[in-house]
């Protein structure tokens, strides 16, 4: 290799050093403070909000359909054997809608600072398990016949409510909503027309 060529080289690795440096000094102000977000940043932020506002109505559906699965459980025990294999599938998908993805730091703020989306839509989920706030209670059909059609009416607009959704989810989450919605639909027809009450 030449001087020339060397020497070129060295301008070269100088200059990417200093603009390398460049931008570690920029991303502070004068005083040592937190830099000024990018465009990008500010618009990962904004997508990771509306997708945990999505997770946690997605999550709040889901959770509506388990309290009317215990409700009918709780009028009807006899319907028991029928209804506890889909509770247990709505128990799940309630979990699984709010995985993940709750929690949003903000491009503006400083590293120890955080914002979380409305609850965590998993613990939320998981709270519909356990004990929580105590919504008023669903009302059921006295008559189990009536109940399943209730259920299955309230299956039906959940998995309509979750294939509204796929329009704003991010690919990985309009999956799952897609497999929650094709499940409910299933369930709506299970409740109805698939075995006699």
């Amino acid at each position: 290799m030449t001087t020339t060529g060397r020497r070129a080289l060295l301008r070269a690795g100088a200059a990417a050093g200093a603009t390398a440096l460049a931008g570690c000094t920029a991303a502070t102000d004068g005083d040592g403070g937190t830099r000024k977000p990018s465009a990008a940043e500010l618009e990962a932020e904004r997508v990771a909000r509306a997708e945990a506002a999505l997770r946690l109505r997605s999550v709040t559906v889901a959770r509506g359909l388990l309290e009317r699965y215990d409700a009918v459980l709780a009028a009807h025990p006899a319907l028991a054997p029928r209804l506890t294999p889909l509770r247990r599938s709505v128990a799940a998908h309630a979990k699984a809608l709010g995985e993940g993805g709750t929690t949003v730091t903000p491009a503006a703020a400083s590293p120890s600072a955080s914002v979380t989306a409305p609850p965590s839509a998993s613990a939320t989920a998981s709270s519909s398990v356990s004990a929580g706030p105590k919504s008023p209670p669903v009302p059921v059909a006295a008559d189990p016949r009536a109940a399943l059609k209730e259920l299955a009416a309230a299956a039906r607009e959940a998995s309509d409510r979750h294939t509204n959704a796929l329009v704003t989810a991010p690919p990985e989450y309009a999956r799952l909503l897609a497999s929650v919605a094709a499940a409910g639909a299933a369930h709506a027809y299970l409740l109805t027309e698939g075995a006699p009450a």
